[in-house]
């Protein structure tokens, strides 16, 4: 029997070391999900895995549940006499999470343990600066190192202005332009595909991600989907999937995320800019709005910075500020915020009272 190298799985000694924990337990890492039932890569090779029934009546939220590129301790390494049972997850490194579309509490990890997040983002109609500011707020908040990568540079005319555009958002993060059209494409990629490292590769649906790891492990693995005539990508990845590639590490693909929900987002590093002009502002705790010597607004009097950055800023503090919040709360938090510059709800309700007074009269 072939065994697994677990180094190139990702495996660390810190890993190692809190594994030893569990005495009567093996380590394994999950490399797909499909509802209760996983998919785990162990020493002795990929095993059909579910939680076990105690784990299942100790978890409290939904991201307590196993994730892809998890590691967990199971009771066998093979199937040979049964489903593998998984007992404990491992501490997690990093975890790129987003909030599950229609929910305010459900936070879903969509990849765990990963060292690189490839934000993947299409140069034709998918082009979108405020969604891209979104995923690299969330990318420097999980602890994986952001890499920008465009893919089907083959569409798009206008590279030079597109490249400007990101290098005006995406402060410090490098940026890759591929193809799928050319044999040569995507070998800008490989470089961050080595023994023991993890790559996610994040982005809306029909950007290529599958098509650029097809390229990567050198064959048709992975489903895609051509551009249709309105140049949107279909979408083809409907689950989560770990790929171990020979003495080069694992990959991480992922379902299509137009709309991705934030949960806690490191604003510091990806507006960076935003936050080296308020070190200059005349006031500490300045809002950036109305206050006087104000130096974000005095860059974009000058030019230097745009008033759509500023407002996305504005758009993902305000997501943060309203975490775990029901709709009445966020209501009410919207509302305070709106007539701060008068005395917040008090004085709104008694501005409200006054107008009833008035109409009846």
């Amino acid at each position: 029997m072939n065994t697994t190298d677990m180094k190139n799985l990702g495996l660390t000694e810190d890993f190692v070391h809190e594994s030893s924990i569990y005495k009567d337990y093996f380590i394994g890492r999950v490399s797909a999900q499909s509802k209760s039932l996983y998919k785990v890569i162990t020493k002795d090779g990929e095993i059909a895995a579910e939680v076990s029934g105690k784990f299942h009546y100790r978890v409290k939220e939904l991201s307590d549940y196993p994730a892809v590129g998890d590691f967990v301790m199971v009771d066998r390494t093979d199937n040979s006499s049964g489903t593998a049972i998984i007992h404990h997850i491992l501490t997690r490194k990093s975890a790129f999470a987003r909030r599950m579309a229609g929910s305010k509490e459900d936070i879903q990890v969509v990849a765990a343990n990963i060292d690189t997040v490839f934000i993947c983002m299409s140069l034709n109609n998918d082009f979108n600066l405020r969604r891209l500011e979104r995923y690299l707020s969330i990318a420097w908040d999980s602890g994986a190192t952001p890499v920008i990568v465009l893919t089907k540079s083959d569409l798009c005319k206008e590279i030079d202005t597109r490249l400007h555009e990101i290098a005006s958002i995406a402060i410090g993060v490098e940026v890759l332009v591929t193809t799928s059209t050319a044999n040569d494409g995507y070998q800008s990629l490989k470089r961050y595909l080595q023994h023991g490292k993890t790559v996610a590769f994040i982005g809306s649906s029909g950007v290529g991600k599958s098509t650029l790891i097809n390229c990567l492990i050198g064959q048709n693995r992975l489903d895609t989907s051509g551009i249709r005539k309105d140049d949107k990508g279909r979408h083809t990845t409907t689950r989560r999937e770990l790929i171990m590639l020979p003495n080069s590490g694992v990959v991480i693909d992922t379902p299509g995320m137009r709309e991705i929900g934030i949960i806690s987002a490191d604003l510091t590093k990806s507006f960076a800019d935003i936050d080296e002009l308020a070190k200059h502002c005349k006031f500490n705790d300045c809002t950036h709005k109305n206050e006087p010597s104000c130096a974000v607004q005095a860059a974009i009097k000058e030019g230097t910075l745009s008033v759509e950055r500023l407002e996305s800023f504005w758009k993902l503090k305000r997501e943060m500020k309203y975490d775990g919040l029901n709709a009445k709360m966020i209501e009410k938090e919207k509302l305070s915020e709106m007539f701060s510059s008068i005395g917040g709800m008090k004085n709104f309700k008694k501005f409200v009272k006054e107008q009833n007074k008035k109409k009846r009269r």
